[in-house]
């Protein structure tokens, strides 16, 4: 019996057009970016694969380019939660790499997803050598702070509407999440699975913040008319 070919196994250079949607690469200097560009790698992850293991050291600073994750813990310790999704423009994993411990949660395609990574001895080295580039992870780190805080305080509400709406805000993060612009593609099925709720009651919620012109429905996906009329709606119980 074969074994399928690991993620990294799969990896293969990026074209131009990836390269490109890379928003950190733009704040390198000439010689540093080249570094990068080389040292990038991206690979196709499927539908339950995991990207990172509880348990596995790092290796890879990681982003999406194109698909959609999501974090959670170990669902074999308890019941399981979903800390967030991880949309297109997304990098994450700074915080497990800058402490050089062992991953404290797992990273799952939702569906099919092209995800990149940038070993760590290259995230290293810029970090040793590039202002620009640390000021990047530091408002990574800190954006992403604010939002874990906000989720916490938004998880107590029983509110279905206000947990939609909350992970929507979050999804369309313009810092963390730059490559999702104003049209998120996602289903109402892996909508429900980042909140925890059944399709049904998250295509409720959605109906609900649409009456309100906060959202507009598509096909494919879902478009922000106010986010920050979305934010708002976030911390409104009921």
């Amino acid at each position: 019996m074969t074994t399928a070919p690991s993620l990294r196994e799969r990896a293969r250079a990026l074209t131009l057009e990836e390269l490109a949607g890379i928003a950190w690469l733009d704040v390198l200097e000439p010689a540093k970016r080249t570094r990068a560009e080389v040292a990038l790698v991206v690979a196709e992850a499927e539908v339950g694969e995991l990207v990172c293991r509880i348990g596995r050291p790092a290796t890879y600073w990681f982003g999406v380019i194109d698909g959609l994750l999501k974090m959670s813990n170990d669902s074999a310790l308890g019941t399981p939660i979903t800390f967030t999704g991880v949309p297109p423009g997304a990098w994450f994993g700074e915080g497990t790499l800058l402490k050089r411990e062992a991953y404290r949660y797992n990273i799952e395609a939702l569906r099919t997803s092209l995800v990149a990574g940038l070993p760590t001895a290259t995230f290293y080295a810029l970090l040793e050598t590039s202002i620009p580039f640390n000021r990047y992870v530091l408002n990574q780190i800190n954006e992403r702070l604010g939002q874990f805080i906000a989720a916490r305080e938004i998880d107590r509400m029983t509110d279905p509407d206000s947990r939609v709406a909350r992970s929507l805000a979050a999804l369309f993060h313009p810092v963390l999440y730059p490559g999702v612009g104003s049209l998120l593609r996602i289903t109402q099925q892996e909508l429900g699975y980042l909140v925890g709720l059944s399709r049904q009651r998250v295509n409720q919620a959605l109906q609900a913040l649409q009456a309100q012109q906060l959202i507009r429905i598509e096909y494919g996906g879902l478009r922000v008319l106010d986010l920050d009329g979305l934010q708002r709606r976030m911390r409104q119980p009921g």
